[in-house]
């Protein structure tokens, strides 16, 4: 990577000596930015380029070659890399597309293009890509018009899966002021992939933010290292991720041949590990603006000084509806804004500067420095507008402003004055586009603040999860497992399963009974019906034994008729338990991110409902927590129409313990689902489970 990106020298295979041209514009823009390495341009029809001798192959070139960028033809792309393998060159761009994004026959291609260069130990980005730049060091690698302009490096870190989307990104960072310490497009990554790029990229001490747009994820487990990387350095990772619908999914698939994979389970496993997620390019770039400026906040109360009793009201709307207060201000302070602005001025919070404002503000400078002085501010957010008068004197109480406290603050301005504009972003400070946009970005900042305080406090727990338990042996079955030895499984991983016993006749069935207690249910069981429910196979509410021998009859002779070649193993005998919160909880196996667990809101709607969140195993407690915290209908864990609040320590515990399990276990355990879970105030138990082993079992 550090040959990729920081290469001493630099050989550009099939460099044209129109140096407009795709082939031509790397060796252009090397020495219009002023790269300081050697150049070696290779071309067998040319002698020169650019003033540079030009080589008739890279193995022709004297010394040694850090970097070679590819911008032949397709067909010739697997001889050049045989040729970077001779001359062992450790890295390469491959700008030529035609490979796996074009079907089979170029996937095939593509498969012995890795095979050629993983033996020949050459590392590359691409096929199909952009290019690279690192500013600092004016390696450009690449053919997008973003380095047309200026390239002023900067603290933000940007990979991106597509091309011309992530030059377009690009180029409206540069139009906010920010400047790309990197950007990468990684193409088809064939070979190097976004969490290789980011994972460089976030240890440059230079680097403060790292961004990227991503359609598809291959090597989850790869992502989410670099993610806890990036947190323990404190260096925030924004992402926007494509794919949330199925259309989006198919075309981001046929885009890259990237697997979308299932967003329910990127949206959750990015959460767990503090990545901040954003719906668009333009959101995105407001985050990242607003995080490489702006401080992190010591809470989530927001205080707003506008211009504009309307912007006002519409960032409290924003705030509350993302989870920020907006909080009365201080009996002190409202005296004190009353001595500033009219009396006929709210100040309670938000704050109307009036009218009076636009004559006079100075008002401006003061009645902000107040809000941001009370104790139960700890953002504060003003909005104004136009002020084409007072352009310069608003850009120096917006400096005065956010350099005298050391709170997080941030300015909406409405239409400014572009030189304004353009002099407040040189000197750091965040100018949203909008109240709404500010408030969402704020928002963001609030959720990595808490996010990262919770990591750091999280630390002893995170390595005692680690510590894995050894492998489980699981029976190599087709299908599910017989409910008495997953219970068996479930059990020994400290999973409590509501009791039963298994009865192989009705006499057995009458005698267990006896010993649990009635009520009871009754629950064929097969490892042919996954679903016994639908298959007419569970009663509940089993009060006697008249009851329970018609029952039994009832739900064998049910399974029976609706699954005649299922193998009936008997029929489970349960004690009813005590109504609860019905939860589910299961896991899969992600073919990016590998175990993950699931957690939500159960029972037979759950594939209705869908109030489920995903986190990759294991967890730790405080993961656990914030999983349950993220379910839509929280609320109901707290008790409902005169219910007791659920035991959380209880059903953490159980969640955590089941992560242990889907980690240990790895691919051998497929599938797991524990549905319901009944969550009441004495704790949590599994009251039915279904266990499918993974293709490496036993």
């Amino acid at each position: 990577m550090k040959a990729l990106l920081q290469p001493e020298s630099v050989a550009i295979l099939g460099c044209s000596s129109d140096l407009n041209r795709i082939s031509g514009r790397p060796l252009k823009y090397f020495l219009e930015k002023g790269y300081p390495g050697r150049l070696y341009p290779v071309n067998p029809n040319q002698e020169e380029i650019a003033g540079l001798r030009c080589y008739p192959d890279v193995r022709a070139i004297p010394g040694t070659v850090d970097l070679a960028v590819v911008a032949v033809p397709a067909e010739r792309v697997i001889e050049s890399m045989r040729q970077l393998v001779a001359k062992r060159v450790p890295a390469a761009v491959i700008f030529s597309s035609g490979f796996a994004e074009m079907g089979e026959e170029g996937a095939a291609a593509q498969r012995e293009l890795v095979r050629i260069a993983r033996a020949g130990g050459v590392r590359f980005c691409g096929p199909n890509a952009v290019g690279i730049l690192n500013a600092f060091d004016a390696v450009t690698a690449s053919f997008s018009e973003y380095l047309e302009g200026p390239v002023a490096a900067g603290p933000i870190g940007f990979v991106s899966q597509s091309g011309a989307f992530g030059t377009a990104i690009a180029v409206l960072a540069r139009e906010r002021r920010l400047g790309l310490g990197y950007y990468v497009n990684t193409g088809n990554e064939a070979d190097i992939d976004v969490a290789d790029a980011f994972g460089f990229i976030v240890e440059d001490p230079r680097i403060r933010v790292i961004a990227g747009y991503v359609e598809g994820v291959r090597d989850g487990r790869k992502l989410l290292a670099v993610a806890e990387r990036a947190m323990a350095l404190g260096k925030p990772m924004i992402l926007t991720k494509v794919g949330r619908s199925d259309a989006g999914a198919r075309a981001a698939a046929s885009h890259t041949g990237a697997l979308a994979g299932a967003d329910a389970v990127l949206d959750g496993v990015l959460r767990q590990k503090g990545v901040i997620r954003a719906d668009d390019e333009e959101q995105m770039i407001d985050f990242v603006e607003m995080f490489a400026h702006c401080r992190l906040p010591q809470g989530a109360n927001l205080g707003i000084v506008s211009q504009s009793g309307g912007a006002g009201v519409l960032a409290c709307d924003r705030a509350e509806a993302l989870g920020l207060r907006v909080p009365l201000l201080d009996g002190k302070t409202q005296a004190s804004l009353k001595q500033i602005l009219p009396a006929y001025a709210a100040v309670a919070n938000p704050v109307d500067l009036t009218g009076l404002s636009l004559a006079e503000p100075e008002r401006i400078r003061r009645t902000m420095k107040q809000v941001l002085a009370d104790p139960a501010v700890d953002i504060g957010l003003l909005w104004v507008r136009l002020m084409d008068k007072y352009a310069d004197l608003m850009v120096d109480i917006i400096a005065d402003i956010s350099a005298s406290s050391a709170k997080t603050f941030v300015v909406s301005w409405l239409a400014p004055p572009q030189a304004a504009l353009t002099v407040l972003r040189e000197r750091g400070i965040c100018v949203a586009r909008g109240a709404a946009q500010a408030v969402s970005a704020l928002a963001a900042l609030v959720r990595y603040a808490r996010a990262r305080g919770r990591w750091l406090a999280d630390a002893p727990a995170r390595e005692a999860a680690a510590a894995q338990p050894p492998g489980l042996r699981l029976p190599a079955e087709c299908g599910a497992m017989s409910s008495v030895p997953a219970a068996a499984v479930l059990r020994s991983a400290g999973v409590a399963l509501a009791p039963f016993e298994l009865a192989s006749d009705v006499e057995a069935a009458a005698a267990a009974a006896r010993r649990l207690g009635y009520p009871v249910a009754l629950k064929i069981e097969s490892r042919d019906i996954a679903h016994k429910t639908e298959a007419g196979g569970v009663l509940l509410g089993v009060a006697d034994e008249t009851a329970l021998r018609a029952g039994f009859e009832q739900i064998v002779s049910s399974a029976r008729k609706r699954h005649g070649a299922a193998r009936i193993d008997g029929v489970m005998v349960q004690k009813m338990l005590e109504r609860g919160v019905e939860m589910v909880i299961g896991v899969q196996q992600d073919r990016a991110f590998g175990p993950v667990v699931m957690v939500g809101f159960g029972g037979v709607l759950v594939e209705v409902m869908k109030d489920v969140v995903f986190g990759a195993a294991p967890l730790t407690v405080s993961e656990a927590d914030t999983m349950l915290s993220s379910l839509k209908a929280a609320q109901v864990l707290q008790g409902v129409r005169g219910r007791p609040p659920v035991d959380r320590a209880a059903l953490c515990e159980l969640l955590v313990n089941v992560s242990r399990l889907a980690a240990a276990a790895g691919p051998k355990l497929g599938e797991l689902d524990l549905n319901p879970v009944m969550a009441g105030a004495d704790g949590s138990v599994a009251v039915d489970w279904l266990m499918i082993p993974g293709k490496e079992s036993a």
